[in-house]
Formats: structure tokens, C-alpha cells, sequence
């Protein structure tokens, strides 16, 4: 008989019960996900009850990884305070431990094949009789969670059955206990998943290839281990998000000392109730559970302590992102105004770089110089953070546009602050307009269809020939005369409109693009358009006197007026 472990067998076990964890993860969310939302949310108010939330909804999730990350993304948004948060994340871990006691309690005392495959095969007919968009269509992935879960349990079991007749991991007992702690730390880290891990030292100590102990000591390491998923989850997120992670990570590390200084006692204390070896794998659920218990019991008292020394350790750091305001006098009007329009100027500027980048064209093309947020910020943001600090910047400019509002303000000066902060709300929603286009923009560019690929370069054209044309505007040094250029864009941005949308029309006629690529293309054009009329109005009222102003005014109106006329 071949000793060896069946290394494939082994994987592809591994394998399905990782993808089971996902299926009855995934199928709960989507079932009743909001729901568990709502309940971390709305019942976490308070130590006691964040803990016991955090554990009932791991219980069912069977994912502490899962809870662990919705509560980065609770406390990141200000949703869930800090101290609530860690109540959470130490629920979550004796929520974990369920997984153990369901796979000690079933796992190993009936033929797990025979409850899988009719699981699975219940699952099938769903599939078949159910519409994917009907939620009864979830309750056949979460059978079929079920069903690859304990069928990859299976295929653990029945690989290293042959090989457990042969080696003994006591070959390593020389080394220590901290040897197989390590080991069981080293498995969950790369699994991303404690239960898996545990699920895998179950079997182990099952078919006798580790005895309790050193199952107990690789069960500590998979504590500690499953705080990666955490860790990595708040990589280059918020100070509150590394703050949660950093509780699990102390949580964690701390529980398995204790746990690991007192593993001979608690084994001890484990075999008062399950006799050992008869019944070594409840044993392990329980001491899972015992260990974590502890860990709660001590931390209890002390989660605001901890809570304030990683406030501390990881300082909440608020981006300067004005340029103009920081330093601005809201108490003198002028010069307060003076500094709001200069800043409204950089945000134009930033969002004309952001529709830049959502075309994928070079900034240098526009821009011979870097601006602000590159300069502290960096290069490297994504076009979602880019909107995000744009948003940022935009709420500071109204705040101070406020600030100037407290003060006794002469006509003439709130009606100026009246027609700048309009040019500022015309500038975010011309920036709002490109990013609700930018899934059609990134369509139109990778289509196997010609005509579409045509109508993208087009729409980049457009931009960068708009945004020569501002540049000449602003570089113009007889301001009197400076709203005629802008007066020629706003007139161009009209005809170009006008031109896309006879060449759609041909293109339909021709059958060269169909319904859906017709309704995208119009869209698209319309947004598009929309946002290089709101950059051409801001630049109007933010830099124009009130004189210009009202000729642009009289001239658009009069355009406006003959095509009226032409129309009839």
C-alpha cells in the first residue's frame, strides 16, 4: 500500500472546502447581507454588544475575515466608533470558532460523502429549475457551499489517512511546542482563512498524525494568522482602518500568548470534559473556544485604553489640500474673495487634469507644470481618491465661502462671492459629468467595433483642443477683450455637438452600430458636451468683469435666439 500523502488529492480538498467557504459566504451576503450590515451598525452600541453582534454574525457568516472587513469599512467611514470596532473584531474571533465545532461534531462521525453529494445534488436541481436572478437561486449556492465544504473535508481526511500509518510530525516535538504554533500561523496566513486551517489540523489530529497538544499549539498559530487578511485590507487605507486592524493584530497576538504560557493547564481543563484521545477533535473546538473566551475576559476591561493608545500610535492626518484658503483673512472680504477665486482656479485646474487621466491622455499635452496635489500628494493616486480629495477641496472652498458670509458684506461684494462660488459648483459638476461617463469612455476604447474606437479618439480631440483653447483665454493679456475667446470655445463645443450627433445618425442609418452602442454614444456625447459648456461658464464668471460678463450673456442668448428662429 502507497504510504505517501495523495498531494493532489490533498490540494484539490483544500480547494473545494475554500471554495465552499466562499459559496455560503457569498449566497448569505447576497440573501440577507444587508441585514447583517444593519445589525453591525444599528447593534454594536456599547462593549458588550458589539462583542456579542460581532460573534452571532461570524457564527453565521462562518467568515471572521469577512466581519473583520466590514468593520474596517464601518469604522473607516465613521459609521462605527473605534472602541465598538475592537468589540467586534473580538466577537469575531470566538465567532470563528463555531467552524471548529461544526467540524468536529459532523466532520468526523458520519460518512461525509454521504450527506455531500445529496447536498450538492440538491443544489444542481435548483440550479436547473431556478432563474440566477431569484433569491431562491442563493439558497442553491448556499447548499452547495455546504456540500463542497464537507466534501473537501473529505478529501483531506482520505489523503493522509495512508500516510499517517507511517510518519509521525513528532520528529519535530525537539524543536518545542512554539515550532507547530508557528506552523498552524504560517497555514492560515497563506490560506486567508483560520477555519480552513483548522479544519486541515482537525484532520490531522483525527487520523492521528498529531496528537493533542501539538494540534492545540498549530490551533494558536491559526489564530494569529488569520489577522493577515485584516492587515492586508487596511493597507493604504485610513488611520481608522489601521487602527482596527492593529486591535485584531494586538488582540490576537497577545490571547495566543496567554494561551500558549497556559497550553498544559487548558489541556488539562479541556479533558474534564472530553475524554483524550477518544474524543481529542471536540476537545480542540473546545479549547479554541476556552482561549478566546479568555482573551475577551482580559481585554474587556481595557478596549478604551486600547482604543486611545492607537489613536495615538495612529493619528487621524488630515491632507492640506487648498493652497490659497489656509491662511486666507475670512474677516477682510476682499482679500478673502481674492483668495476663494484663486482657489476655485486651482480646483478648475485639478479637474481638468482628473479628465485628462479618465481619457488616458498625457497631462504634459495640457500642463507644463505640476500641479498641487502632485506636488504633495503624489503621483500615484487612482482616479477614485483623485475625485474623492477633488470633493474634499470643493466642501473647503464652500466652508470658507460661508466664513465670508458671517461678515457685513457691501452688494457689490456678496453678489462677486455669489457669481465665484456658482462658478465653483459649475466646475464640480463638470467633473461629475466625466466620471459618469468614464465606463462607456473605457467601452468605446477597447470595442472590437471601429466606429466606436473613432468616436473615443474624437471625444479626445475635442478635450485637448478645448483645453488649447482656454489656455490662449488665460494667457491673454487684454482682459477687456478676453470674452471673446471664450465666447468662440462655448460657440465651437455647440457645433462639435451638433456634428457628433449627425454622425451618429449616418453611423445608425448604416447599421454600423447597433441599438445599445446608438443609446452610449448619445449619452456619452451629451454628458461630454454638458461638462466643456460648465468649464467654459466657470472660467465666465470666475475671471470675467461684470461687463464681459454680460455680453458673453447677450451673445449666447442671441445664439440661442436665431436658432429658434431657424428652427420655425
Amino acid at each position: 500500500m502507497d504510504s505517501s500523502i495523495d498531494i493532489w488529492k490533498l490540494a484539490a480538498g483544500l480547494s473545494v472546502f475554500l471554495y465552499g467557504m466562499f459559496l455560503l459566504e457569498d449566497a448569505i451576503r447576497v440573501l440577507s447581507g444587508r441585514a447583517f450590515r444593519r445589525m453591525i451598525r444599528l447593534y454594536t452600541d456599547g462593549r458588550l454588544r458589539s462583542i456579542v453582534s460581532g460573534t452571532l454574525v461570524t457564527a453565521i457568516l462562518q467568515s471572521s475575515s469577512a466581519v473583520s472587513l466590514m468593520v474596517l469599512a464601518f469604522v473607516g467611514s465613521g459609521v462605527m466608533t473605534m472602541q465598538n470596532g475592537i468589540g467586534v473584531m473580538m466577537g469575531a474571533n470566538i465567532g470563528t470558532t463555531f467552524t471548529a465545532w461544526i467540524v468536529a461534531a459532523f466532520g468526523f462521525k458520519i460518512k461525509i460523502d454521504m450527506l455531500a453529494f445529496p447536498v450538492i445534488a440538491s443544489a444542481g436541481l435548483i440550479f436547473m429549475l431556478v432563474n440566477s436572478s431569484a433569491k431562491f437561486f442563493q439558497a442553491g449556492r448556499l447548499l452547495l457551499g455546504f456540500g463542497f465544504l464537507f466534501l473537501g473535508l473529505d478529501f483531506m481526511k482520505t489523503s493522509v489517512e495512508a500516510y499517517t500509518q507511517n510518519v509521525d510530525l513528532e520528529v519535530l516535538a525537539g524543536y518545542g511546542a512554539w515550532i507547530y504554533l508557528l506552523l498552524g500561523l504560517i497555514m492560515s496566513g497563506l490560506m486567508h482563512a483560520s477555519a480552513a486551517a483548522i479544519a486541515i489540523i482537525l484532520t490531522g489530529l483525527h487520523s492521528g498524525m498529531l496528537d493533542f497538544e501539538t494540534s492545540l499549539a498549530m490551533v494558536i498559530g491559526a489564530n494569529i494568522g488569520t489577522t493577515v487578511t485584516v492587515l492586508f485590507g487596511a493597507i493604504g487605507g485610513t488611520s481608522a482602518k489601521k487602527r482596527v486592524a492593529a486591535s485584531h493584530l494586538i488582540f490576537n497576538i497577545v490571547t495566543a500568548i496567554i494561551a500558549f504560557i497556559a497550553l498544559h493547564p487548558l489541556a488539562e481543563f479541556v479533558g474534564i470534559f472530553f475524554k483524550i484521545p477518544d474524543n481529542a477533535v471536540m476537545g480542540l473546538a473546545l479549547f479554541h473556544t476556552i482561549f478566546n473566551l479568555i482573551g475577551v475576559f482580559i481585554f474587556f476591561p481595557f478596549i478604551g485604553l486600547l482604543a486611545r493608545f492607537l489613536l495615538r500610535f495612529f493619528p487621524d492626518r488630515k491632507e492640506i489640500l487648498t493652497v490659497y484658503l489656509n491662511n486666507a483673512p475670512a474677516e477682510v472680504p476682499e482679500a478673502g474673495a481674492d483668495s476663494l477665486r484663486k482657489e476655485i482656479m486651482h480646483l478648475f485646474e485639478e479637474c481638468q487634469l482628473y479628465t485628462l487621466r479618465s481619457f488616458g491622455i498625457d497631462d504634459k499635452l495640457v500642463f507644463d507644470h505640476l500641479l498641487p496635489f502632485e506636488k504633495n500628494l503624489g503621483k500615484r493616486s487612482t482616479l477614485p481618491d483623485f475625485y474623492d480629495r477633488i470633493k474634499l477641496l470643493h466642501g473647503e472652498i464652500v466652508e470658507f465661502y460661508a466664513k465670508l458670509l458671517q461678515v457685513t458684506l457691501e452688494k457689490d461684494e456678496a453678489k462677486d462671492l455669489e457669481r465665484i462660488i456658482y462658478a465653483s459648483r459649475n466646475v464640480m459638476n463638470s467633473v461629475k459629468n466625466i466620471k459618469g461617463i468614464q465606463h462607456d469612455i473605457g467601452e468605446f476604447d477597447s470595442s472590437d467595433n471601429e466606429h466606436l474606437n473613432q468616436q473615443y479618439r474624437l471625444f479626445r480631440r475635442r478635450l485637448i483642443g478645448l483645453y488649447h483653447r482656454l489656455n490662449n483665454f488665460l494667457d491673454m493679456e487684454n482682459k477687456q477683450e478676453q470674452y471673446r475667446p471664450l465666447l468662440r470655445s462655448a460657440l465651437q463645443i455647440e457645433e462639435q455637438d451638433r456634428q457628433f450627433i449627425s454622425t451618429i445618425m449616418n453611423l445608425a442609418a448604416a447599421r454600423n452600430i447597433n441599438e445599445l452602442e446608438i443609446s452610449s454614444l448619445l449619452m456619452a456625447n451629451r454628458l461630454f458636451s454638458q461638462s466643456c459648456r460648465l468649464q467654459v461658464f466657470a472660467l465666465k464668471d470666475l475671471l470675467l468683469q461684470e461687463k464681459e460678463i454680460n455680453e458673453f450673456d447677450r451673445a449666447m442668448d442671441m445664439k440661442e435666439m436665431l436658432e429658434e428662429e431657424q428652427g420655425e
